[in-house]
């Protein structure tokens, strides 16, 4: 956008892009279908009015172009996920070392940033090795913390920071029953007890409790208040999402009538794995030669509450996979939406999780990501021209 600026990208580690690397499963989940701002915006449990200002500069289509325009084709999935058609994520990785080279930009591998600091209309940096450099502009693209003394060398220069909390986690259940049908998955409904907070869509039983979309979703929705409860709390699932407490008992009723001499065990007509559904009826008091017309108002009362309204006790979180979110960051209200510059220092921007923005699980972190550096950038090649 500007050649007379000289770029520098400063990383602290030995590899670039390691988070692009392992992101969907190594295969990079670049963006997701969704087109319609009003719509992508509701993906955003923090940060949802500052995106919404932000895509309307660069959005979905705008980053597919944009790989497009450099050889990189994008697929969409059924969920709405998009992906390099070649499913893996060095084809995202070598896109953007290519655009380094390109531009001659330098990169620093093992570089650690200790302090930055104003002084004389120009940025000082002090890096850990105690040599310092002078630039015009700095952004910040470092991701987000886990711990809020990790943002320090930032709030140095005057921001406030919203405390880290990690999002994007899966719930332990030690001593469920229901970790015995580790490996199902099927679609359910999912609340946190006593808030809000409510999803549906695919839920994954595993050997520590569960996981799946809708509960990752669950966990970004309520991640400060799931802190604040030290993530013990009780969920309610719903396992035939398409009924609720009082249709499902007249289908039951409908099939004691239709099939007296049937098995309960064999009457798993609602669509759900039957493992799953022999657990419920073992859990209810019912055993596997039972008969609908032999079935107790209590315990069908009780198969209708643990297939609808199903409480459970989790006790602690596990991350999911290597894909760590946290929420929390920069202050929005001390962020321009329109440049992504500091509106406490001149010539500060900031792009992608170190602001408090995060998403659900499809692409929608990555999304942030690319719109804020891409509007960081145009700013900064803007204000180095003099524009």
């Amino acid at each position: 956008m500007n050649p007379s600026l000289e770029v520098i990208i400063v990383e602290k580690s030995s590899k670039l892009l390691s988070k692009v690397r392992i992101s969907g499963g190594g295969r990079c989940n670049v963006t997701h279908a969704c087109f319609s701002i009003p719509e992508m915006v509701k993906k955003y449990p923090r940060g949802a009015n500052f995106v919404k200002k932000t895509f309307h500069r660069f959005f979905t289509e705008d980053i597919i172009a944009w790989f497009l325009e450099r050889g990189v084709r994008l697929k969409t999935e059924p969920d709405g996920r998009m992906f390099p058609v070649t499913d893996s994520s060095e084809t995202i990785i070598d896109c953007f070392l290519r655009e380094t080279d390109k531009y001659s930009v330098k990169v620093r591998l093992n570089t650690d940033v200790k302090k930055i600091s104003r002084e004389k209309n120009k940025w000082n940096i002090q890096f850990a090795d105690a040599h310092t450099e002078e630039g015009d502009f700095i952004c910040v693209a470092s991701g987000g913390y886990p711990k809020a003394t990790m943002f320090d060398w930032v709030a140095e220069t005057g921001h406030s920071i919203e405390p880290p909390v990690p999002s994007l986690f899966t719930f332990n259940m030690p001593g469920n029953t229901i970790t015995r049908l580790m490996g199902i998955a099927t679609q359910a409904k999912v609340k946190i007890q006593g808030t809000k907070f409510e999803e549906g869509g695919a839920v994954l039983i595993t050997h520590w409790g569960l996981s799946g979309p809708a509960i990752l979703k669950l966990s970004a929705r309520g991640a400060r208040d799931l802190n604040e409860f030290n993530y013990r709390f009780a969920v309610i699932v719903n396992w035939c999402p398409e009924y609720n407490e009082n249709s499902f008992k007249e289908r039951l009723t409908e099939l004691r009538g239709a099939h007296p001499a049937q098995k309960i065990y064999n009457g798993n007509v609602f669509g759900m794995p039957q493992r799953l559904w022999e657990h419920l009826c073992t859990i209810s008091g019912i055993d596997d030669n039972l008969r609908w017309s032999d079935l107790p108002s209590a315990k069908q009362n009780l198969l209708v509450k643990n297939v609808c309204l199903h409480e459970m006790k989790v006790e602690g979180k596990t991350t999911y996979k290597e894909e760590f979110v946290t929420a929390g960051g920069i202050k929005l209200t001390e962020v321009d939406p329109s440049t992504m510059q500091s509106r406490k220092v001149e010539g500060l921007f900031f792009a992608g999780e170190i602001l408090d923005v995060d998403g659900v699980t499809g692409g929608f972190n990555f999304q942030h990501a690319w719109t804020s550096g891409w509007i960081a950038a145009q700013s900064i090649a803007g204000m180095a021209a003099g524009d």
